[in-house]
């Protein structure tokens, strides 16, 4: 890189940070300065602009805040009081803002229940938010009474759309009750007692590896998202961000809404994302941003070309988990300007921002800012899933183009704090101690990554994700990057496999594939792009692969089957060191669990 280039790159890179520390600077954890002050701030500098445009909808700042109003006095009305819990279990629709945001005037924390669970893990989520009512709507409710038998305490339902007809002593429709409550806001004093350290929502993680936790998200926190992203996204009150990504999570609930809303712009909701309706959205609602999940990403590249792709006023889209095998393909297709990539968890204090484009990587810290953000990588060991620590019992942290697990240093102001999860124990869980000095504590990403010695940081695999073969670690999502290119896979995910009598796991790859697609091929875009130790040894077929509201792949049931043919309907691949592609058979698996086959 040229002199210019870099010169340009810094200009860039410190213009976005400088905006960011300067929008988050005043939000403190000690401060009565809530959340839901930032929105009326917003609200009264704003109030006739449109907040939301949802579906034949649009609703002014104005209109959203008294909706909002009329939720904190329902609330009140009904005697729930501060540091209750509600849980709103419904998908994405004006009302939901509206819910949370007027809950939070009050002092009440709303649990965003993810709208597609069903079953048990409704069950667990509901049971461990504490809440005493659930808000749904005619789309969920049926599912909550479903499991309402499961759930530990009685729990009032109110659902928007239900008819008379429909209620019971203990299932009420919502639309009247909160019809009637006043519009004016709360007054301040009911909160007053409540700092920016109390909790403000309950977001839970999703699920991929197991029952969701639920991440308390403080105001200050929630603060954090918000202002960042209006922040980092340099965007107005002449913005549109279109937000497809479900409200339950961070990435769509707050960093997307809010870039708009604490801009004076205006959120274009959608109830889920579609691939087919992506663009006419995009392009008749004139949004200028959007905000993404790198799966999403891949799902319209993977799409058929649409007449409108290029046809959009989109400046911007910013969001995480954009990989480097598919970034320049989108960015380039579909005529995209810039791209803002971040690193962040919804429990975590450790955050990232590539403000100046690098394809790939999740963010940047030049050396001469090094000191100045606490985050490290710190040496990982495979087989104990734990970072290394050296003779003096201290952690090693990691040298640039080594691989270590991310950690962010805890502290107290906003930036650094750590509120964890409603379960105790899984907070403590995350908490790595005695790191670099004798007492100080550092929260555990769980994440694997890389920096280069320009500051990039680049992600590598989730701990638990990679795995060890023939003395080897193997990343999952290295291993997906080089498969997703072969010929006629349309989407992969890969995981390790247990095989008794052989050390490690092997290597097994669950595939969406194209009519084209021949097991051959695949096996020779394996050998050439990968090393032998990392091309998986099983093949699963699949119509579709299950992942959560966020996209990402479900591996738990996947990892749990095996290379188990009995267990599913799926055609399973054995990869036979002397016949090639084998079908997998109750013969084929006899001999692997026998340890007669090569592998």
């Amino acid at each position: 890189m040229g002199l210019l280039a870099r010169a340009r790159r810094e200009l860039k890179f410190t213009g976005g940070l400088q905006r960011l520390l300067k929008r988050i600077k005043t939000i403190d954890p000690a401060s009565n300065h809530l959340l839901c002050d930032d929105w009326e701030q917003a609200v009264d500098r704003w109030p006739e602009n449109v907040a939301v445009i949802f579906e034949d909808r649009q609703i002014t700042y104005r209109d959203l805040d008294q909706m909002a109003n009329r939720y904190a006095h329902w609330a009140k009305g009904r005697n729930i009081r501060r540091g209750d819990t509600v849980a709103l279990y419904m998908p994405n629709r004006i009302e939901y803002l509206a819910i949370w945001l007027g809950l939070s005037k009050v002092g009440v924390a709303t649990a965003l229940i993810n709208s597609n669970l069903t079953g048990g893990a409704l069950a667990h989520s509901l049971s461990i938010s504490g809440a005493g009512h659930v808000l749904a709507d005619y789309e969920t409710y049926a599912a909550f009474e479903d499991v309402r038998h499961q759930l530990p305490r009685n729990v009032m339902l109110w659902v928007l759309g239900l008819r008379a007809e429909g209620e019971t002593s203990d299932r009420r429709g919502l639309d009247t009750a909160v019809k009637g409550a006043s519009a004016v806001r709360p007054d301040k004093g009911m909160r007053m007692d409540l700092t920016a350290s109390s909790t403000a929502l309950y977001i839970y993680t999703s699920g991929t590896t197991g029952l969701p936790k639920a991440a308390k998200i403080t105001h200050a926190r929630a603060q954090l998202y918000m202002r960042a992203f209006a922040a980092a996204t340099a965007a107005t009150a002449s913005d549109r961000v279109y937000v497809c990504l479900p409200l339950y999570h961070s990435t769509g609930g707050l960093c997307g809404v809010g870039a708009a809303l604490l801009n004076g712009g205006a959120v274009v909701l959608k109830k889920r994302f579609s691939a087919s309706q992506f663009w006419p959205d995009v392009v008749d609602k004139g949004c200028t941003m959007f905000v993404y999940i790198g799966e999403l990403c891949r799902y319209l590249v993977n799409s058929p070309e649409h007449e409108l792709e290029r046809k959009h006023k989109l400046r911007l889209a910013f969001g995480n988990g954009l990989r480097p095998d598919i970034w320049k393909t989108f960015q380039s297709r579909f005529a995209i300007p810039e791209i803002l990539e971040f690193y962040g968890s919804t429990e975590g204090n450790v955050s990232l921002f590539n403000f100046d484009g690098r394809p790939g990587a999740v963010g940047r810290i030049p050396g001469y800012l090094r000191k100045k953000f606490d985050i490290r990588l710190v040496k990982f060991d495979m087989e104990t899933e734990e970072p290394m620590r050296g003779a003096n019992g201290l952690a090693v942290e990691a040298r640039p183009g080594e691989i270590g697990e991310a950690i962010g240093l805890i502290g107290t102001d906003a930036r650094h704090a750590y509120s964890g999860y409603a379960d105790k124990a899984a907070s403590e869980k995350k908490i790595l101690r005695d790191v670099f000095t004798r007492g100080d504590a550092w929260f555990r990403t769980g994440d694997l990554m890389r920096q280069d010695s320009d500051g990039y940081f680049y992600f590598v695999d989730r701990v638990g994700d990679t795995f060890r073969w023939k003395g080897e670690n193997v990343s999952t999502t290295e291993v997906a990057e080089r498969l997703s290119e072969a010929p006629g896979v349309r989407e992969v995910t890969v995981y390790g496999v247990p095989i008794d009598g052989m050390e490690g796991k092997a290597g097994m790859a669950a595939l969406v594939v194209d009519d084209g697609f021949q097991i051959e091929r695949l096996g020779a875009h394996m050998d050439s792009e990968l090393p032998a130790y990392a091309r998986p040894i099983f093949v699963r077929i699949q119509t579709d692969l299950e992942t959560t509201g966020t996209f990402k792949y479900r591996k738990v049931d996947l990892a749990a089957d095996g290379f188990d043919h009995t267990r599913t309907k799926d055609a399973i691949w054995f990869r036979d060191p002397e016949k090639g592609w084998v079908k997998m058979t109750a013969r084929v698996r006899e001999k692997l669990l026998k340890g007669e086959a090569r592998v």
